[in-house]
């Protein structure tokens, strides 16, 4: 498998700066607070922009008097460009804090001190011995699952990861490394094969355009893993945006827009843009430790070949299960589900866990 790094130019970044102190909206009451949330403000009066670095707990009093403790929900704020604000939703803690916690200012040495705890390896000992990580530059990309089917659908397991090799207050800062691989068993044959193996490594730059919305370019790598005789390998230049929307009550939605140029040889696919086309669209509707439902569509009008993947989720341990995995289906219609058979159209539906969504 060829893999060609391609480092997308770095000079649109900007530094982040020092912590911005929040503004929470002030409740009525701590019902109020627990059933609706709280609001809370990160306004950027600086001339560039600025990390909120948002707490995962804050106190406020309700305009009743009661002295409340609030935890962040949601995903961690973006940079907020100069003049913005960016906003966070919180709500009551499960334990209340009866004293208030006055937010402690940023200094050189707590930055510096910031910086060497995010490169710190995390360690855990087990009964296979001692395994470390620089745990917090790792994150979630694509679902991480393994799902199961009827007949020729089998089993699908896919792995996926970012990781972030830099973590400063300047350009490399939105540099980011991924790897995705989707294998394809087939638990209905004897001796269960595994049939196909899709690998896609990926490099490529994410800016923050705003507290809910990040742009992208990048590098992407799809290869079966073969060698020169049934190699196939699509090098891809894309660049992506996503923009998230608050509905209320933790809800969200969310869409994804991804177009993309394809580079170098494809191997024995030269026709793979047919099947695949140039671009792609995700839209997604979640609840915060809620159900999820996302599509993922993808295709070339001018062939009318494409597909279509369904993912819909749920985190068990809101059953009461004490299981920090989800409830996961998929469903994928279209062609180009293995990377071996991009131009076989298949229809398939499993169902199984996710790790993550």
């Amino acid at each position: 498998m060829r893999l060609c790094l391609f480092l997308p130019a770095l000079a649109a970044a900007a530094p982040a700066a020092a912590q911005i102190a929040p503004v929470p909206q002030q409740p009525p009451s701590a019902r109020a607070a627990s059933d609706s949330g709280v609001t809370v403000f990160f306004p950027n009066e600086s001339d560039r922009p600025a990390d909120p670095r948002a707490p995962d707990r804050l106190e406020v009093t309700a305009a009743d008097g009661t002295r409340l403790s609030l935890e962040r929900e949601g995903p961690d704020l973006l940079p907020v460009p100069p003049g913005s604000f960016g906003k966070a939703r919180y709500r009551v803690a499960p334990v209340a804090v009866a004293s208030a916690a006055q937010p402690v200012p940023d200094t050189p040495e707590s930055e510096a001190a910031e910086a060497v705890a995010a490169s710190r390896e995390q360690e855990v000992l087990g009964s296979g011995g001692t395994a470390s990580a620089i745990a917090r530059r790792f994150s979630p990309y694509r679902p991480t699952y393994g799902v199961f089917g009827q007949d020729d659908a089998g089993a699908k397991l896919q792995l996926s990861f970012a990781f972030q090799p830099f973590e400063t207050n300047g350009a490399l800062n939105g540099l980011r490394f991924a790897w995705t691989q989707t294998m394809f068993w087939r638990v209905d044959l004897p001796s269960g094969p595994f049939t196909s193996t899709n690998y896609n490594p990926e490099v490529f730059y994410e800016v923050p355009l705003s507290q809910d919305a990040v742009t992208a370019v990048g590098y992407s790598h799809d290869s079966n893993g073969r060698g020169e005789v049934g190699s196939i390998d699509v090098n891809r230049i894309y660049a992506r945006a996503t923009r998230r929307f608050d509905l209320g009550d933790r809800w969200y939605a969310e869409v994804t827009p991804q177009l993309w140029f394809y580079v170098g040889a494809q191997g024995v696919a030269d026709d793979i843009e047919d099947y695949m086309g140039y671009g792609q669209i995700s839209a997604a509707i979640g609840q915060t430790d809620g159900l999820k439902l996302q599509v993922v569509a993808r295709g070339n009008p001018g062939t009318g070949r494409g597909a279509a993947e369904l993912f819909a989720s749920y985190p068990l341990a809101r059953l009461g299960l004490g299981l920090g995995i989800h409830g996961f289906g998929q469903v994928y219609t279209g062609y180009g589900e293995a990377l071996d058979r991009y131009d076989r159209r298949d229809t398939h539906a499993r169902i199984g866990i996710a790790l993550s969504r």
